[in-house]
């Protein structure tokens, strides 16, 4: 490292995406292995005459979209490149070097990179022994230098997900002056009546006074758009005004607008493509637990295997049969691989290789 960089990202480990291997069944990512709607991509071919215009950089039209889409102000919503970027707005607008973050782990990566790079303290509280975040633990984890709490719902990469009961108990118990970030990046893929939407939570948050409630949610996932970049934030104003002072401008691409808006237009299509992903989710994880694997019950369009010292083992029989999962191996309890849910052929892959694993 040189004198021009700070020295301590020398201690700072890069954000790693699934691999990618041509020819190979990718099963890393939670990518949507259908693509965008075919209405959307129709919209996109039409969209690609402008891109020589910068975008509104604003995005006004889909900001108006999923205020109404979600019933609340246009002034409630913030778009951001990918809802990853906005974990990084939501950090720099809330925390100094003198803030701490607490946040559940083993979840989302980016979580604690993000922290680091703003200097602020990071505060990993430990998954429960059936892989669920610890509410209680994380609420022990506030002290009065917590400026930030990310809950992330189903949670990356376990799959597990909180009741709607379990969240309003948790907000109600934390203090008002940390900002509470719902994230839930694989809502559309929940079919448990008992998992509350985290939009519906956070309205209904504020409507008891609580204005230190928001909630994240993304096109990239069950939307098809992850090339294109583009999630949203719903919170209180101050929180949006705020966002929107450090966001990049245009980074929202008009493409990505264009799909999203086109996205929402075809709700009704999307929503059936979850569902087929979730009866396959099921075949999944039923034919797992059948081969003796622990599987946690999952909320969201991946798996989670928590193999431990076997994980890499794992992942590398998985390479050998053409098939990439995503392995995270840190040498600790929390050793797994996580596997999306793809189309029923690249699951029959998946599975061949899981049946043949000695684990």
């Amino acid at each position: 490292m040189t004198a021009l960089i700070r020295a301590d990202l020398d201690q700072l480990a890069p954000y790693v995406p699934g691999r990618n291997v041509p020819g190979a069944i990718k099963l890393a990512s939670n990518e949507v292995a259908a693509g965008p709607l075919p209405s959307v991509r129709e919209k996109l071919a039409a969209a690609g005459a402008e891109i020589n215009r910068y975008p509104d950089s604003g995005a006004g039209a889909l900001t108006e979209r999923l205020a109404r889409r979600f019933g609340v102000e246009t002034s409630q919503v913030a778009l951001g490149c990918g809802s990853v970027s906005l974990c990084q707005q939501l950090v720099q607008v809330t925390c100094t070097a003198q803030a701490e973050v607490v946040f559940p782990w083993r979840s989302f990566e980016a979580y604690p990179t993000q922290i680091h790079v703003v200097g602020a303290t990071r505060v990993p509280v430990p998954l429960t022994a059936d892989h669920r975040l610890d509410l209680d633990a994380m609420l022990a984890a506030i002290t009065p230098a917590t400026r930030l709490v990310f809950v992330c719902t189903p949670n990356n990469p376990t799959g597990t997900a909180l009741t709607g009961a379990e969240l309003r108990g948790f907000i109600d118990a934390a203090p008002r002056d940390v900002l509470i970030i719902i994230d839930e990046a694989y809502r559309e893929f929940v079919d448990d009546p008992e998992v509350h939407d985290g939009v519906a939570v956070t309205t209904e948050a504020w409507a008891r006074g609580h204005g230190n409630v928001a909630v994240l949610r993304t096109f990239s996932k069950a939307y098809g758009l992850a090339g294109l970049r583009v999630g949203y934030c719903i919170a209180p104003e101050p929180v949006t005004e705020a966002l929107r002072k450090v966001f990049v401008p245009f980074s929202v691409n008009s493409l990505a607008q264009t799909a999203a808006i086109a996205s929402l237009d075809a709700e009704d299509e999307l929503m059936q493509r979850c569902k087929a992903i979730v009866a396959e989710r099921y075949r999944v994880r039923d034919e797992l637990l059948g081969m003796g694997y622990q599987v946690p019950p999952t909320q969201a369009n991946f798996v989670w295997l928590p193999l431990g010292e076997r994980t890499q083992a794992f992942n590398e029989h998985c390479m050998d049969h053409r098939v990439i999962v995503r392995a995270f191996v840190t040498g600790g309890d929390g050793d797994g691989a996580r596997v999306t849910i793809g189309d029923p052929h690249e699951n029959d892959a998946f599975l061949a290789a899981a049946r043949t694993f000695q684990h």
